[in-house]
């Protein structure tokens, strides 16, 4: 009976090596989680920026009369000025409009905030407006009718989801968005043929769709190596690498000749 208190405080400290011994088995299955990587945001101190133009060197195809006879209203709206194609739309100075200008990279380590503010297209005068737009995964895309008819949207995606939507005069803004990156994605109305646009989709924030003066403006760029791309819908993709160092801005002129038409 004298043997029986020295047993149980035996057993008490071995039950008590064995929980922190479990324990400590516990702790060293969780450490491999504090080596994930570190997502951060982009240090604006020391970020860049990559502006420069657009050219197009040759002589542009002319733009073709759009026949709307096809449907009297919208051919109404083009009395006093027809419609014209937008493949190639020329911008001043010899530059190009239209052309989608984004960074290839390695942007896995930083975290970006999507918008809430949509961008919109609108269909205007039997076409959409804007031609080519961009926009962030999970963007709101606004789709709006201001005509008297009834339109249709449909985006042909080859990696996201494709929807087809009737919109009729009044209807309230379709939203939608797409969850993938994807330059670019064609758009139809299948009521009336000659309507069409292109949506460029992107993971972060660097790009940007030139406009009348054929410039575009990159900001925010993290210090890094990277493939400044240019997309145009007849002509194709241009590619050219860039390095940015911290606080480093450069300006690069992209030229596209007109003898390399795709279609």
């Amino acid at each position: 009976m004298k043997l029986k208190w020295p047993i149980l405080a035996v057993g008490t400290v071995a039950l008590a090596v064995a929980l922190i011994s479990c324990g400590s088995k516990q702790g060293t299955n969780e450490t491999p989680a504090a080596n994930a990587p570190t997502v951060k945001s982009v240090d604006a101190t020391t970020a860049g920026s990559i502006t420069g133009t657009i050219k197009l060197d040759g002589t542009p195809p002319k733009m073709k009369v759009i026949n709307m006879a096809a449907e009297p209203t919208c051919a109404k709206d083009h009395a006093s000025q027809p419609a014209m194609t937008e493949d190639v739309v020329p911008g001043d100075n010899g530059t190009l409009q239209n052309v989608v200008v984004y960074l290839q990279g390695d942007f896995s380590q930083y975290v970006f905030t999507t918008p809430t503010t949509p961008v919109v297209i609108d269909q205007k005068g039997c076409q959409y407006h804007p031609h080519v737009l961009a926009l962030m995964t999970n963007q709101p895309l606004q789709v709006i009718n201001s005509d008297s008819i009834t339109h249709n949207i449909h985006p042909v995606p080859k990696d996201n989801r494709e929807w087809n939507q009737s919109q009729p005069p009044g209807a309230a803004p379709i939203v939608q968005s797409f969850a993938r990156p994807e330059v670019a994605i064609p758009v139809k109305c299948n009521v009336h043929p000659w309507m069409k646009a292109y949506i460029a989709v992107f993971a972060n924030p660097y790009f940007q769709v030139t406009g009348k003066d054929g410039s575009f403006a990159i900001k925010n760029v993290p210090p890094g190596t990277y493939k400044l791309t240019a997309w145009h819908e007849l002509y194709g993709t241009s590619e050219q690498d860039v390095t940015i160092g911290p606080s480093e801005s450069k300006a690069i002129t992209i030229t596209f000749k007109t003898t390399a038409a795709t279609n």
